[in-house]
């Protein structure tokens, strides 16, 4: 696999945020599809690198995926307890599943946790996420049930599964 993982550069931002909807579109993950309000958020990829880091997985200078890493304190985490590193958007383009880059992804936000002596790292995922949980559970990850957690309150039916791993 010829593929580079790296921080993303402002030029890809909005094509990372359109691979990020489209994954999320296209694999049935927004309770109301186009006019799903954290549609916006997906997309936003200089908002999320101005408080985090974003890596992209880029093969012949074309991204293929990307992830938010947030460090132990960041802003944009949800539920990492001090000392520990947050992942979040997850996201590969269709055309490009099957190839490790998910995991890939997964290692490399692994690695910055690890260099800033966090003590473990979190992440919330989706119930229908199946091959992400495949890619947490091979790299160690467990469940946290105690941490999950609900977004949206009043949508009883949007409840995020917790996943952690101590480093």
């Amino acid at each position: 696999m010829d593929i580079a993982i790296r921080q993303a550069a402002p030029e890809e931002y909005e094509t990372l945020g359109e691979i990020t909807a489209q994954a999320y579109l296209g694999d049935g993950l927004l309770d109301f599809g186009e006019s799903d309000g954290y549609l916006d958020e997906l997309r936003n990829v200089a908002k999320r690198a101005a408080a985090a880091e974003v890596l992209v997985a880029v093969e012949h200078d074309r991204v293929l995926g990307g992830v938010t890493f947030v460090p132990s304190g960041g802003p944009m985490a949800d539920i990492a307890e001090p000392g520990e590193a947050e992942i979040r958007m997850l996201a590969v383009a269709p055309e490009s599943r099957g190839r490790g880059i998910g995991e890939a992804l997964v290692r490399a936000c692994m690695d910055r946790a690890r260099a800033e002596g966090c003590a473990g790292i979190v992440l919330s995922t989706q119930r229908a996420m199946h091959a992400a949980h495949r890619i947490y559970e091979r790299l160690g990850f467990a469940r946290a049930p105690e941490r999950d957690w609900n977004p949206i309150p009043h949508l009883d039916d949007l409840n995020l599964l917790a996943y952690e791993l101590e480093l």
